[in-house]
């Protein structure tokens, strides 16, 4: 039947005229624009509904690590209860950090910014465009007050559906310097204001990789530290020209600079001493700064051995790595290569006991690469490893089987906050297989998440709001019956 209705879909869309198909694309522009509207009107009664009052009628004192009031927009917006931002998030097919700034975008243009608010509502401004000013007054420095966010809301509400980010930016400081909310800034003083201001930076721009593996490094040092600086690099470089180096002068600079780092100032095969320059193992030199790279390739194994695909990934910031990169870091003379046993990820791996050893953090963190909530992208070298099952520490000495034993096919990485979120309320999740779960909040919503991601589990099956029904036990704040443990995250 769909499939009927899509094909005299596209016959009509086939059949309009270039009037008539610009009029039916600005028609579904202005659908679009009105549900995006609605979104945020329900965003705002959605946090409504979970006031901080919600997480004191529920406990009569504060347990450690459970939930707390959370403001999510400017002064004089109410606060809502942390924990129902990520419901919100995992229905809507977003992050938890998605979903708070879509609550307190609701909020700010609800509280804060009435005007366009209503504007938004009756569909004069597009609800887009009212979130970038949202943006704006949530996170001025210095904070906006009421009055200087209502102040910001009479003028764009004018000029709303025209405005620029250069146009806010000049609304949001002149609100500033109107309400006197700035302090004093001596750097700006036209006489002596260079005396407090510190222009020395390093920055690498490590967010822009260029495709054959470089990335742009800029500074501002003392003169003093730059002609050092200058010299050091002019030396290495003529030092690599000396032992056979054929790159040009430009590439010599950028590997000394690389030595620097690594503090080889001659790489580490020659060294200064009275003014000779001899041959030396480097062994005297200091130690570097430790840096650990954890590479990911792809290999396959042939008759001549084990070959290694030619890209792979620098897990240390999601990055894509080329393997001849690889070779050289390894082949340089003070690169420290730690070889470890290949982890078969589809091997189940346990340990007597509830403490995790190391080994199966590492695997269970090259398993699920990330936090295994929905839609949660923090990486799981920085997750704690929780146990899908709770940890009985009283079954040995019951004489009972465990029900919850350390094994792989039994732990998951979680980041501290959905960590809290499982541990004292009603979410829950399973694991029918190793690195896939499927998780269930506590309106009934379920959500599987695997290696590629999240995705819904329908049929919805939605419970009592203002009674849900928990089909493993719940969490009681108070005195919880199924407390899960707290493991500290991963160290690095």
């Amino acid at each position: 039947m769909s499939e009927a209705l899509a094909v005299v879909s596209e016959v009509e869309v086939d059949d309009l005229t270039a009037s008539a198909l610009l009029a039916s694309i600005k028609a579904s522009r202005d659908t679009e624009n009105a549900e995006a509207a609605r979104q945020l009107d329900l965003a705002a009664r959605w946090a409504d509904l979970h006031p901080p009052e919600s997480i004191h009628l529920a406990a009569a004192f504060t347990t450690a690590g459970s939930e707390h009031e959370e403001p999510i927009a400017g002064d004089g917006c109410p606060p809502v209860a942390e924990f129902c931002v990520a419901e919100l998030g995992a229905v809507l097919g977003i992050s938890t950090t998605s979903a708070k700034k879509l609550l307190g975008h609701a909020l700010e243009l609800r509280h804060r910014l009435p005007r366009l608010w209503r504007q938004v509502q009756g569909g004069a401004v597009p609800a887009w465009r009212a979130r970038s000013v949202a943006e704006a007054t949530i996170h001025s420095v210095p904070s906006l007050t009421r009055e200087a966010a209502s102040w910001v809301d009479d003028q764009v509400a004018a000029v709303a559906g025209r405005v620029g980010v250069a146009q806010l930016d000049r609304l949001v400081a002149e609100a500033i310097k109107k309400y006197d909310l700035a302090t004093p800034d001596p750097a700006a003083d036209p006489e002596d204001g260079y005396l407090h201001v510190d222009p020395r930076h390093v920055t690498v721009h490590d967010q822009d990789v260029h495709f054959a593996g470089t990335v742009h490094v800029e500074a501002d040092l003392d003169l003093a530290d730059g002609i050092d600086l200058d010299h050091a690099l002019s030396r290495d470089a003529a030092t690599q020209k000396a032992l056979g180096s054929t790159e040009s002068l430009n590439v010599r600079r950028a590997r000394a600079l690389g030595n620097l780092a690594r503090t080889q100032t001659a790489l580490d095969l020659f060294q200064a001493r009275g003014g000779a320059t001899t041959a030396t193992s480097g062994d005297d030199l200091p130690a570097a700064r430790e840096v650990v790279l954890h590479a990911h390739f792809d290999a396959t194994l042939t008759g001549d051995g084990t070959v290694f695909g030619p890209t792979g990934r620098l897990e240390n910031r999601q990055k894509l790595l080329l393997l001849e990169q690889l070779q050289a870091w390894c082949g340089d003379s003070q690169t420290k290569v730690t070889i470890k046993p290949v982890i078969d990820l589809n091997q189940n791996l346990s340990a007597p006991g509830y403490e995790i050893p190391a080994r199966i953090r590492e695997h269970v963190i090259l398993r699920d690469k990330t936090c295994v909530f929905p839609h949660c992208t923090r990486p799981a070298r920085r997750c704690d490893i929780d146990h899908v099952i709770e940890y009985d520490h009283h079954a040995h000495a019951d004489g009972r089987l465990q029900p919850g034993p350390t094994q792989s096919d039994n732990l998951a990485c979680l980041c501290r906050s959905h960590h809290r979120l499982k541990t004292f309320t009603t979410w829950h999740y399973d694991m029918p297989q190793p690195g896939i779960v499927e998780w269930t909040s506590p309106h009934g919503h379920r959500f599987r998440r695997d290696r590629s991601g999240t995705t819904p589990i329908h049929p919805v099956n939605p419970v009592n709001p203002v009674n849900p029904v928990n089909p493993v036990n719940p969490v009681n704040p108070v005195n919880p019956v199924n407390p899960v443990e707290h493991e500290p995250p991963a160290r690095p």
